[in-house]
């Protein structure tokens, strides 16, 4: 299963000021709030550890097909760190999904699987090649037919769509 989230930074700093009153203790977990006040680039983190937690929503949603909100029952842990890239964990609700994260000037891109092996395998594909079940869950039709799960991420200037391949 997979699950993928986009972040546009510009569009991020125009919609939401993060350092708002509330705005952390609110979604993220006290070890959450560590790491985002222990950072050298506290913006980057909250938004990275969020984009985390939508990727492994989108998974956690595709398995249970139960739609809520709860951002501090998604768990993030981070295990390897570079300048651009984040490998990581997040836990939900006794599930856990690997996550890998790209980070540049301009976009937050997060992939989360449940299945370690398959970040790997985690391929970029075309919007038209996706479709939708009955519960809004995307798929990617591949061009011998066969279908396999999808994401589907859109953000400010961003849409991003993988799938496991």
């Amino acid at each position: 299963m997979i699950g993928n989230d986009v972040i546009d930074i510009l569009q991020s700093r125009l919609e939401n000021n993060w350092q708002r009153k509330g705005f952390i203790e609110k979604l993220f977990t006290p070890e959450e709030q560590l790491l985002i006040s222990n950072s050298e680039t506290p913006e980057i983190m909250v938004w990275t550890l969020w984009s985390m937690k939508e990727a492994a929503y989108k998974v956690y949603n595709r398995k249970t097909k139960i739609r809520e909100y709860i951002p501090k029952k998604l768990v993030c842990t981070l295990e390897h760190q570079s300048l651009s890239h984040l490998q990581g964990k997040v836990t939900c609700l006794g599930n856990i999904y690997h996550t890998k994260t790209t980070v540049s000037r301009d976009i937050i891109h997060t992939v989360a699987v449940s299945v370690l092996d398959n970040l790997t395998k985690v391929k970029e594909v075309k919007k038209q090649s996706i479709l939708k079940d009955n519960n809004n869950i995307p798929f990617f039709v591949s061009s011998k037919n066969k279908i396999q799960d999808a994401s589907v991420s859109h953000h400010g200037r961003f849409e991003i769509c993988v799938t496991i391949l």
